[in-house]
Order: C-alpha cells, then structure tokens, then sequence
C-alpha cells in the first residue's frame, strides 16, 4: 500500500454536498492527467478524470485506491481541463459536476474493454469519403472578402482573435464561416462551430456537408447536441476527442467538445438566449467560447445580424474587432417595414381578431402572385387562458401562478409550466355558465383566423405543439421549400436561421407585450427577434423589391419600432446602451442571482433573507449591492414557490471574491432551512 501514489479525481459528488473540488485517491501507476478512471464514491463506484495538480502530500484520512484506468480513451488535454476549472469557477459549481456532466453519459457506463470496443470500431468504420469534383463556390461579395482578407491577417498564429462578425440578415455570412473553415481546415487545424437551437443544426451541418463532404480532400464533419441518442453523442465526441472529425456542430453543450486541434470556433446567433444553460452548471456558451479561443490560440468568430449588448459594447471598445457585411448577397434590398397602427382600427364588440384588414390584404396579394408569407405569434396554444363572463374564472393552474393554456386541437387545458393537462370543461367550474370563451390569441387561434380570411389559402403551423412527433419539424419545413405551403404561421422556431426563398411577407402579429416587460434584456430580445424575422423576407435576390414586414402595434411611436423601419441596429445599441448605462445594468454592472424553492414563500424568503445576512459578513461585501428578496415572475410551479435575490456589482472581480466564500456557506445554511427544496446561483443571468 505504501508505494501508492495519492493523485487528484474530478468526480460528480452530491449537488450541495460540500464536495467542490477534485477528491484524493491512490494510484500505483500515476495516470496521466485527464485520464478517464473508475472510482469509489460511497458506496458507488463512478467515472471521474485524474486533474492536474498536486494531491495532499499528507492526507488526513485513509485514501480509496482508484478502481481502474480507461485507458481506451486518450487523456482528455490540459487545456480542456483548464476551460472546466474556469467554468466551474467562474460559475460557482462543483468541479467534477461540470466535468463529468459536459462528458457523453454513455461514457460512465463502460469498462475500459467495452470503451476500446467501441474505439476500435470507430476507428475500423470511420472511412475517409471518397474524393470527387470540387465543390461550386458562389462568388463574394465585396463585404465577404473584405472580412475574410481582415480575418486572414488577424489570424496569425499564436493569435487568439475574437471577431464580431456583424451581417445583415441574407448578407451571407455563412459562406464566411465556410470559407474561414477553409483556411483552418488547409492548415491542419479542427473547427468548433456552435448554433442556438437544435432545429437550426441539421440545415447548417447540410451547408457543411456541400461543401466539405466532398471533392478532392474531403472532411468528416460529426453534430453533437441533446437530439442525439446516446451512443451517437458518445460516437461522435470520440470521433472530435480522437482528432477523427475535422468538423464539429452543435448547440451550447458542444462548446466543451475535447478538439486536440482546434483552431477555429464560429458562434452563430451570438446573441441568441439559448447558449446560456438554465440548468446545472447556468454557463454561457458563448462566454466560454471565447474564452476557450484564447486557451487554444483558436480565432473566435461571434456572428449575429443582431449582436448581443455585451459583445457590441466590447467591439465599440476595440476588445472584439468588428466586421460588417452591410449588404444582402445580390444586393437585394431588405424588406420594407410598415407599421400598423391598431389604435385605428374600428372598434366591432365581442369580435377578436389578430389580422388587420392591412395585413389580410398583403396576404392575399402574395397568395395571387403564388408567393409565400410568414405569420409570426411568439405565443402557442389556441388562446392563453379561457374565460368565463359570468363570474370572472379563468383557466388559473391549481399548481402554478400561471394560467392554463387552450389548445383547441385536442380540447384540452395545458400548463405550459408543470405540464397539468385536463380536458376543456362542459360548464363553468365555478358558476356552472356553460358559454366559457377563450380570451386572446395563440398560434392554433391564428392559424384558424387566416384559413377563414384567405380561404384557399395552404396554412401551415409550426410551434412547439405541432413538431412533438420525430421528423415533423423536418417534413414541415420541407413543405415549405417546396412550395406546398402559401402561409406558415410560426412561433420564434420560424423565425431565425431559415433560408426560405419564396417568402416575400412576414407579419409580427402582436409583438408589444416586450416593450413595457420588467425585464430589462425584453426590447433587446424583442429587436433580434423581429429583425431576425424580418429577414426571412426577400432572401431570394429577384424577390427582395417586393418583400415587406407588416408589424401591428398599438405603440407605433415606440423607439424600438423607429430603429427597426430603418434597420438601424447600430442606433437601438447605441439607445439602449444609453440607458443601460445611466441605469447600471450589464453590460456597466455585473449581476449574480440566488433562486430559492421551497413549499411556501415565506420558508423561500428567510432563506434568502439569512444568505444576505451571510454574504454582509464577507471581506468585499460593502461593494456589492444585494437587492431584498423578491418572487419569481412565476412565483409558484407544480406547488412549489419560488423566490429569487439579485446581487450586483461594479466590477466583475469583486462579485467573484464574494461569492466563492458564500456558497460555502449557502450549502450549511441549508441544512438549517429545511423547508427550502433547492437553491441555485446564476452569475450572469439572462432573465430576471
């Protein structure tokens, strides 16, 4: 026993547990750091990676002796290691629980010999494609060559640049990505590239595919996000980790994916809420993304049509060097945006609708010229609640303070929050009045309305309720391209990232309700939004003069709209900095949220009440601004009540050296709250 070694194991102890950093164990042959190993955890025996660092010369108790090493699997590198000590740092979590929960799960549940078997038919079944004509290469644009002859020169090496690539939308910035793949590709080098949503990745992985799949040195290009199964996910994060694939797709999670040459990583949408994790470890995957770029020596490539506020900021700094494609491909003009003031409009009792008479006239002049139109409701379901006029009920949860959503198809009452689905009811539960009404409007609703307007008309859905079933998002889109469809009517899934050519109208039906939100980030997220969906207009150059976006607003005064009829990003970013600034939100401030749940408010609340007491006590704390505990905006799901906490500070640096000590110290202050379910700190957070 003498001759063991103690060495340091990254391993998933128990959320809360106390355990944050790497575990000692005994080793007789040292592995290597990043090694994969089997180990003893109470009365388990779980996956954890040997990390860098010395163990305690002189531990205090007997160490375990590691089980086994998988030495199937090449050790994971340091640099890989440095990027999950940093995001588990930064973000305030357990060492080994981001370590081991951005690995396959498959990965934890095989022995060094079935690991190998896996490898060696990997490697047996990985067959180089075969070579064949070079692939058709549209020409650039000037924007596009000016960018990439800009990217060419930054990216030297040992360079570690981060570019802010600012397109409009249909300015081809995707042929940018594909050419600077090129250059990494050429010089031997592996590409990362991230998209927001999993829909978004099978059509960008087709791009890749065109171009690198085939031709005279052809690419193995792998995905990597949630949709997979879990042997494909431990497939294809074999093939990035063994320098098989040249190529890697995929949503926030693939920002971890171990590339031992990487050398490019692309971030599509950079704006886009999706990269930051709302469970777990809540990492940013863009924010690691560049950091990871100067880990690597990798050049980071941030693209948006709209870029968050952070990154714009940083570029007007000159921390990120800004690139601009400023017009579309062909020089297609961008879509006309016309606002509909819906003050006007003639008051008719008792008669709801979403469609202005404007608006089913533009339908149906594209419907006679045989062109396609986008109706966009960022709202699924029939209608949000239903209503009876009798006595005043409405739809409410019994285990949210939330409302219960129609859904018309099939009848039913649905908590988007919980899940608690009933059938519609006969009568009125409270009063027994049997004429029951929706009140206001979803998808379903609108998809009914525009039938009746246009009839003849081929409307289509696509929401998060009508893509439930394997394939049918892909079957609904492929309608669309194909023409089979006159009018798709389409929450936020439609409008981003799609390159529909034969749409040439796009309406946002009721998108006020973000103007006027408590929350601060609402009018930078409704902006993209609507210049995103804007851009799904005209892509098709001969179209692009006729193209139009109808917005109907009862607010056509409203800033935002001014900078959206110009496509003005740069005067929303400029305004909206403005405020941020005067205000002190992000990016002049850096916050920290502290979320609590427990079976009653008030157990939430002195929770939070005694972690403000706690965090006082800590050396810094005096430049930090902790704001009173305040209820979620919805404050109770599936019965449990949930309260939140937000802290604030003027520099990064000083949030941090408060919070590694408070989370200590939260962990004990659990064990006193017994009624308190969970608790969970967002550095960052996106909403609030």
């Amino acid at each position: 026993m003498n001759d063991r070694l103690p060495v340091r194991v990254a391993v998933d102890a128990p959320q809360h547990s106390g355990l944050g950093g790497a575990l000692d164990y005994l080793s007789e042959h040292s592995p290597s750091p990043g090694a994969l190993v089997r180990v003893p955890l109470g009365r388990r025996e779980v996956t954890g990676v040997v990390w860098p660092g010395a163990a305690e010369p002189e531990p205090s108790m007997a160490l375990k002796p590691i089980a086994s090493v998988l030495d199937a699997v090449p050790p994971l590198s340091a640099r890989w290691c440095e990027l999950v000590e940093f995001a588990a740092t930064y973000y305030q979590r357990g060492l080994g629980e981001v370590a081991l929960s951005v690995l396959p799960p498959e990965l934890r549940k095989l022995d060094n010999t079935q690991l190998a078997q896996r490898v060696a038919r990997l490697r047996k079944g990985w067959a180089v494609p075969a070579a064949g004509p070079a692939p058709v290469r549209p020409e650039l644009t000037p924007d596009q060559a000016a960018a990439l002859a800009r990217l060419a020169e930054l990216s030297q090496p040992g360079a570690a640049p981060v570019v802010l690539l600012h397109g409009l939308t249909g300015s081809g910035k995707t042929e940018v990505y594909l050419r600077a793949a090129e250059d990494a590709l050429a010089a031997g080098r592996q590409v990362l590239v991230l998209v927001p949503e999993i829909n978004l990745t099978p059509q960008l992985e087709a791009r890749f595919a065109e171009r690198f799949g085939s031709g005279p040195t052809p690419r193995r290009i792998v995905s990597l996000h949630s949709g997979l199964t879990p042997a494909q996910r431990l497939k294809h994060w074999l093939a990035a980790h063994l320098g098989l694939a040249d190529l890697v797709l995929g949503t926030r999670m693939a920002v971890f994916a171990p590339l031992p040459r990487l050398g490019l990583i692309v971030v599509d949408e950079e704006h886009d809420p999706s990269y930051k994790q709302q469970e777990g470890a809540r990492y940013s995957a863009r924010d690691l993304a560049v950091y990871r770029g100067k880990l690597e020596g990798a050049c980071v490539v941030l693209g948006s049509a709209t870029p968050s506020l952070e990154s714009w900021q940083r570029a007007e700094q000159g921390r990120y060097e800004r690139l601009t494609l400023a017009h579309r491909v062909g020089n297609g003009a961008l879509p006309a945006v016309r606002l509909v003031d819906m003050n006007l409009l003639p008051k008719t009792p008792g008669v709801t609708t979403l469609l202005s008479p404007q608006l089913v006239g533009a339908l149906g002049r594209r419907l006679e010229r045989g062109e396609q139109s986008l109706v966009f409701l960022n709202r699924r379901g029939y209608a949000p609640v239903l209503h009876c006029g009798a006595c005043g009920w409405k739809s409410d949860c019994p285990h949210c303070s939330a409302w219960r959503v129609f859904h018309k198809v099939d009848r039913t009452l649905r908590c988007h929050h919980c899940g608690f689905t009933q059938s519609v009811p006969r009568a009125c539960p409270d009063c027994g009045n049997l004429d029951i009404a929706p009140l206001g409007r979803g998808t379903e609703r609108l998809e009914e309305q525009l039938a009746e307007a246009l009839p003849g008309a081929r409307v289509a859905r696509i929401d998060a309720d009508s893509t439930r079933q394997k394939g049918a998002l892909e079957a609904q889109l492929s309608a669309v391209h194909a023409g089979e469809v006159d009018v798709l009517v389409g929450t936020q899934m439609v409008a981003k990232g799609h390159d529909f050519r034969r749409i040439t109208l796009v309406a946002a039906v009721s998108p006020d309700n973000a103007l006027f939100s408590s929350d601060f980030r609402a009018p930078e997220r409704l902006f993209a939004l609507l210049m995103q969906a804007a851009g799904r207009a005209g892509r098709d150059a001969a179209q692009a003069d006729r193209s139009e976006m109808v917005v109907q607003t009862w607010h056509p005064t409203h800033p935002l709209y001014a900078a959206l009829r110009q496509h003005d990003y740069a005067a929303f970013a400029a305004s909206q900095l403005k405020e941020r600034s005067m205000a002190g939100l992000p990016p002049f401030s850096h916050l920290a949220l502290l979320r609590a749940e427990a079976r009653t408010a008030q157990a939430a609340k002195d929770f939070l009440q005694a972690a403000a007491e706690l965090a006082a006590q800590i050396p810094g704390a005096s430049e930090l601004l902790i704001y009173p505990p305040v209820p979620h905006h919805v404050a109770r799901v599936a019965n449990v009540e949930r309260m939140q906490m937000l802290v604030e500070s003027s520099t990064r640096g000083s949030l941090q050296r408060v919070l590694r000590p408070w989370v200590g110290e939260l962990t004990r202050l659990k064990s006193q709250h017994k009624a308190v379910l969970r608790w969970a700190l967002d550095v960052d957070p996106l909403a609030i």
